[in-house]
C-alpha cells in the first residue's frame, strides 16, 4: 500500500478524518463528533482513539504511516500551539505535542481555513499551481493564501482573514471583529441576506423576495438567476465587492488562481462570472487574467490539507 498518513479537520460539530497515500489518495474517511464538554478536553484523545482504532481495523503497518496533520478553528504557530479556539473551548493548546504523544507519530497542525486552502491547491481546484488565494463564503468569509506550496500564516497568524478586509467605506453597522466594513458584512450569506432586506426596504419596487419568509442568500442567487430586479442588485454589490477586494490581493500576491469555496460558492458559475466581471474592471493590468475558480472538495478540503502538511 505504501506510504501513508492521516489528515484531521476539527470543527465546532464534527471532527473530519482521512486516511491517504502520500501521492495523494484518499483511500477512507470518516466522522466523529466534537465533545466539547469540559472545554475540549476529550478532544485529543477522541481523536488519537479514533486513529489507533482505524489502524487496528485496517491491520495498518505503524511504519507506513509518515504522521497526521490536523486543522484547527484557530491561529496556529509555528511550533504547533494552538492560541485559542474558541467554539472548542480550547485555550492556548500545545497540540501537536499532546496529539504525538497520544498516537506516537510526527503531527503537523494549522488553521484550517488555510489548511483548506492547501488542500484545494494540492488535490483541488487550484492543482497543478503553486500558488493561489482561496475565499471561503459562508456564515462568514474567510480564506487562505498558499505561495510556492507553503501556507503564509503572518506575523499574528491573520493572514488570510480576507473577510475582515475593509471595502465598504459607507457602512455604518459595526462587523463582529469591531471594525466597520468589511468584505464579511456584504459577501458572507448573512451579509448578502441583509444587503438584500436593504433594497427591498428602500423602496417599492417589485421583487419575488418579497414572498419569501426569511429567504436565504441561496434564494437571492436563485431569483437572481431568474433576473428578479433585487435580487440581481444584491448579487452585483456582492460581485462588485469580491472583486474589488481580489483586486487588492492580486497586487500584493499576485497568485496562479483564486478558488472560491463555502456555501456561497453553490451558486456556481453565476457567481464566479459576477465576481470575475468586477475583478478585471477593478485589478492592477497584469493581474486582470489570473482565473478565479469554484473549489472541487467542499468538505473535504480540510482533510487533504491536512493530510499534506505533515507530508510537508
Amino acid at each position: 500500500m505504501g506510504k501513508l498518513c492521516f489528515g484531521v479537520d476539527l470543527g465546532g460539530t464534527t471532527v473530519k478524518m482521512g486516511l491517504f497515500t502520500v501521492e495523494g489518495s484518499l483511500l477512507e474517511d470518516w466522522e466523529i463528533p466534537t465533545r466539547k464538554e469540559e472545554k475540549g478536553a476529550y478532544v485529543i484523545d477522541d481523536i488519537a482513539e479514533s486513529i489507533l482504532n482505524k489502524i487496528t481495523e485496517n491491520a495498518l503497518n505503524r511504519e507506513d504511516i509518515v504522521g497526521v496533520g490536523i486543522g484547527v478553528p484557530g491561529p496556529v504557530t509555528p511550533t504547533g500551539i494552538v492560541k485559542g479556539c474558541v467554539n472548542i473551548g480550547w485555550g492556548d493548546t500545545a497540540v501537536e505535542e499532546l496529539l504525538k504523544d497520544k498516537t506516537g507519530f510526527p503531527v503537523k497542525a494549522g488553521n484550517d481555513a488555510n489548511v483548506a486552502a492547501l488542500g484545494e491547491l494540492w488535490q483541488g481546484g487550484g492543482k497543478g499551481n503553486s500558488s493561489l488565494v482561496m475565499v471561503t463564503l459562508g456564515t462568514g468569509v474567510g480564506g487562505g493564501i498558499v505561495l510556492g506550496g507553503k501556507i503564509i500564516t503572518g506575523a499574528n497568524g491573520a493572514a488570510g482573514e480576507i473577510g475582515h478586509m475593509s471595502v465598504v467605506y459607507d457602512e455604518t453597522e459595526t462587523c463582529n471583529c469591531g471594525k466597520k466594513g468589511c468584505l464579511e458584512q456584504v459577501a458572507s450569506a448573512t451579509g448578502i441576506v441583509k444587503e438584500a432586506k436593504r433594497f427591498l426596504a428602500s423602496g417599492n419596487e417589485d421583487s419575488s423576495l418579497r414572498s419569501i419568509e426569511n429567504f436565504s442568500a441561496k434564494d437571492v442567487f436563485d431569483e437572481a438567476k431568474k433576473g428578479d430586479a433585487i435580487a440581481v442588485k444584491t448579487v452585483e454589490r456582492l460581485g462588485e465587492y469580491l472583486g474589488i477586494a481580489l483586486g487588492h490581493i492580486a497586487c500584493v500576491v499576485d497568485p496562479d488562481v483564486f478558488i472560491i469555496g463555502g456555501g456561497v460558492s453553490k451558486a456556481g458559475g453565476f457567481l464566479i462570472d459576477t465576481i470575475t466581471k468586477y475583478y478585471v474592471e477593478k485589478t492592477y493590468p497584469q493581474c486582470k487574467k489570473t482565473p478565479i475558480k469554484l473549489a472541487t472538495l467542499g468538505n473535504s478540503a480540510g482533510i487533504y490539507g491536512a493530510a499534506k502538511l505533515v507530508i510537508e
